[in-house]
């Protein structure tokens, strides 16, 4: 993780391309969390212009169709609530009225999303709610309606609810990375009353890389194929030596830790990533616990491609990359192995390749830590791509029993249809705009909410 030295220093570098336009609005001090977020988005490749608007002016300046936010034209709106601002508000508000905080304050903020949509249809980045302790009933804070504890937790839920009904709302967990760093790490009382700073220093890079992974994923560059090792990597052990019988999963031995982590694999796979295993192994041995063995939670239906062999991996990750048709910047390629990592970057330097922690036990936290598979979009035909590539690569096959092209399309007797967009598919249709760059010609990316404009527009 990068310092905020380090942001701010990249930050004052002009964008290097087309930028993302980003309006950050806050009812805190939001100028060190912008100066965060272009650093990291120049780090990162992603060349972002930001517009800091003036501390504690989202009404100002979403009701003025004039304002300094709207003549910015952004792609994006970050909206920045925060909890300790929130907090005093509730306080002030006479105690007859504070049952009803979450509601009211939830109105608000579709207010806010209505205005941005009015008038500039992008983007809108939500910042989630962090918890603070204000311990006024202690733990019984959990079931008193007029504690803020309660309040804020129901408001939490009541936006995620919406959040779920609008397509061009993007999430950004803050809750999540306190948690993570703590408390302590994430809010200084000293900065907050000294400067109306609500996330300390030290957590700006946090937040930042949460910010740039979102529109990361929302201009289609998110990651789409996971290629994977297997001895020591799914499994504890070495199933050409140790047999079905000696590997470790399930309960064995370290087996949990690596049980685990295939759970979260598998979720991946049903959220729409592709799995490819990439082994040194004969291909028959390598096999054998996805087919046989009770306590893999991964089988062979869950791997679009399966590639074991003696070769190296570096060309076989090229020969998953070219069966799959997909940029090589958009694999991540998982192994227990330093020399293999090593090899696979320094061949393939697109691919990006986490370095695992030594002990299995740690590659869980420390992936989804990283954050690697943000997610703009989601339908149900993602849980589905693993069988679509499976069926891609049987046609791939299968051509090679023809002798010529033509006669290859006529023998897979495929019907297509045109029709008009329909409400059922506004979330796939603006999905492929996010994801798909091959037919994408301007590479314009549309929300749910553009699409359904499309379909209605004369």
């Amino acid at each position: 993780m990068y310092s905020f030295q380090e942001l701010k220093r990249a930050a004052k570098a002009p964008p290097a391309g087309t930028a993302y336009r980003l309006a950050v609005l806050g009812n805190s001090a939001t100028q060190m969390l912008s100066t965060a977020i272009k650093g990291y988005g120049a780090l990162r490749g992603i060349p972002l212009k930001v517009l800091d608007v003036d501390y504690n002016q989202i009404d100002q300046q979403l009701l003025d169709p004039q304002s300094e936010t709207y003549h910015f034209a952004p792609n994006g709106v970050l909206l920045y609530l925060a909890s300790e601002k929130l907090y005093e508000e509730f306080m002030d508000m006479p105690s007859s009225q504070r049952p009803r905080f979450a509601e009211l304050y939830l109105n608000k903020l579709l207010r806010y999303w209505e205005l941005i949509d009015r008038h500039c249809g992008c983007d809108i980045l939500q910042f989630g709610f962090v918890e603070i302790e204000d311990r006024a009933f202690g733990n019984y804070s959990c079931k008193v309606e007029t504690s803020f504890t309660y309040q804020m937790r129901k408001l939490s839920y009541l936006t995620q609810e919406e959040e779920s009904l609008h397509g061009n709302i993007y999430p950004v967990d803050l809750s999540a990375i306190q948690n993570r760093i703590g408390r302590g790490a994430f809010f200084s009382r000293h900065m907050y009353y000294s400067s109306k700073l609500t996330i300390a220093i030290p957590a700006l890079p946090e937040v930042a890389k949460q910010v740039v992974d979102i529109i990361r994923a929302r201009q289609g560059k998110g990651m789409k194929c996971i290629v994977l090792d297997l001895d020591n990597t799914l499994w504890g052990g070495v199933i050409g030596d140790d047999g079905m019988g000696g590997i470790e999963i399930g309960e064995l031995g370290r087996g949990h830790a690596f049980t685990n982590f295939q759970r979260w694999l598998k979720q991946l796979k049903e959220r729409g990533l592709l799995l490819a295993v990439c082994s040194k192994n004969d291909d028959c041995t390598a096999r054998e616990p996805f087919e046989k063995h009770p306590e893999m939670v991964l089988r062979l239906e869950d791997v679009s491609l399966f590639v074991a062999n003696w070769e190296d991996k570096a060309s076989n990750i090229a020969h998953i990359q070219k069966a799959l048709n997909l940029g090589m910047d958009s694999f991540v390629f998982l192994d227990d192995n330093a020399f293999e990592r090593n090899l696979v970057r320094s061949l393939l330097p697109e691919v990006t390749v986490p370095e695992l922690p030594e002990d299995p036990a740690q590659y869980l936290d420390f992936l989804q830590r990283e954050n690697l598979f943000e997610a703009a979009s989601f339908s149900e035909e993602d849980s589905q791509r693993t069988k679509q590539y499976q069926a891609e690569f049987a046609r791939q096959t299968s051509r090679q029993q023809f002798a010529t092209i033509d006669e290859y399309l006529r023998g897979l007797m495929m019907v297509g249809s045109a029709r008009p967009f329909d409400e059922l598919h506004y979330a796939r249709i603006a999905q492929l705009t996010q994801r798909s760059n091959q037919f994408n010609l301007r590479t314009v990316r549309y929300t749910e909410e553009e699409i359904a404009r499309i379909a209605k527009s004369e």
